[in-house]
């Protein structure tokens, strides 16, 4: 059940201080610097060829941001070039954030991950269409995916409104959200369901989710560019985000209008961010910030799937990647109006690559084209040993 602790708010004790250890000496070698070259050529001219915006590409080692470039434009009418300190919005990896929250607090004792949810938000009793003999939605479902429930509510409206209200979009949510299956039998993807565990995790607290995040990970992480809201800084950095329509235009405008709000999708889409700072939070979750983001268990449990035999393997809040004689790796993709993304990185060396782009679709799939080059810089490292 969910400790009866007192609202406090969590105190952050140090910063990471980036790049403050060197990076190990395969960053240095022939094979290295050759796989990294080649990936970068790769990038700049599949932007050439998408003629749109940028993509932002970054290595991280460890606690050092080991490699990080730009290709094309952050925004095409000022002619400002993409760049490591370039802002993106980061789509689902938000997923990622609110799932770390959630093993935060379980690691603290403010609640245990097969606790009911109801336990916390007691709304969720009015989600519909709820399957005869099922059990009760637990923080791992919904953490997992597993928790039955559709991918997204019915709400008229449910994606559109001013960020300060999302807490009420996701009330109005939960009656027009339905099961599609019992939680914990299978695994399907429910943007409403992240919606519902961020949400849970303020009741928990007694801490606003954006508040609580902040608190437990942007700031201890010295992640300085990463937030929810476009402030006057953020906004200075911002890569515009750029739709191609079926007929081949390019629009800007309904990326700039989910800038001020996106209804509901806060804690499953709602985080901006560049290379460096996704590096710092890689470093958090791999143990080598000064002020790890998770101890050994929270690290220990997002390598394992929490997904039945044969479904997508998913763990608290990152998909598993599985290669035939190569390590498993752990990552998520972000995809939001105008802007894609994806973070990928193999717990026990510490190595990760970012990918930001201020556009949907193109050349290069961020997925495949991330997981291949990480892929090759474990074989490299491997083989230098």
């Amino acid at each position: 059940m969910i400790r009866n602790l007192p609202r406090i708010r969590l105190i952050l004790l140090a910063f990471v201080l980036w790049g403050s250890q060197g990076a190990e000496a395969q960053a240095t070698s022939p094979d290295w610097q050759e796989a990294i070259s080649g990936f970068a050529m790769q990038l700049a001219r599949d932007v050439e060829a998408d003629g749109i915006g940028g993509i932002s590409a970054g290595v991280v080692m460890g606690r050092d941001l080991v490699w990080g470039q730009g290709f094309g434009w952050a925004d095409v009418e000022k002619r400002i070039p993409a760049g490591v300190n370039t802002i993106y919005r980061v789509g689902s990896i938000s997923k990622s954030f609110t799932a770390i929250a959630l093993l935060q607090l379980w690691e603290r004792g403010f609640l245990e991950l097969d606790d009911p949810v109801s336990g916390a938000l007691p709304e969720v009793a009015r989600l519909s269409d709820r399957p005869a003999g099922s059990d009760a939605i637990t923080f791992r479902h919904l953490a997992s995916h597993t928790a039955g429930l559709i991918r997204e509510p019915t709400l008229e409206g449910s994606t559109d409104g001013p960020l300060e209200y999302w807490e009420d979009k996701i009330l109005a949510a939960i009656p027009t959200t339905s099961f599609y299956a019992r939680p914990g039998e299978s695994y399907r993807y429910s943007n409403i369901g992240f919606g519902i565990l961020g949400y849970s995790l303020s009741r928990v607290t007694g801490i606003p989710f954006m508040e609580l995040v902040d608190a437990s990970m942007i700031r201890p992480l010295g992640m300085h560019s990463s937030g929810f809201v476009v402030t006057p800084a953020v906004a200075e950095q911002l890569a515009s985000g750029y739709l191609r329509r079926s007929d081949g235009s390019v629009d800007s405008a309904v990326p700039y209008h989910e800038h001020v709000g996106r209804g509901y999708k806060v804690p499953n889409g709602g985080i901006y961010s560049t290379v460096g700072d996704l590096g710092r939070f890689v470093a958090g979750l791999t143990g080598a910030a000064t002020v790890p983001a998770l101890g050994p268990e929270g690290r220990r449990l997002i390598r394992i799937s929490q997904t039945p035999e044969g479904d997508s393997r998913y763990s608290f809040g990152f998909s598993i990647s599985q290669r035939e004689g190569a390590p498993d790796l752990v990552g998520h993709g972000g995809s939001v109006a105008g802007y894609n993304a994806h973070l990928i990185f193999e717990p026990e060396s510490g190595i990760g690559v970012i990918l930001l782009r201020n556009y949907g679709g193109g050349e290069t799939n961020l997925g495949r084209a991330a997981r291949d080059l990480l892929w090759r810089l474990l074989e490299i490292r491997e083989a230098s040993r």
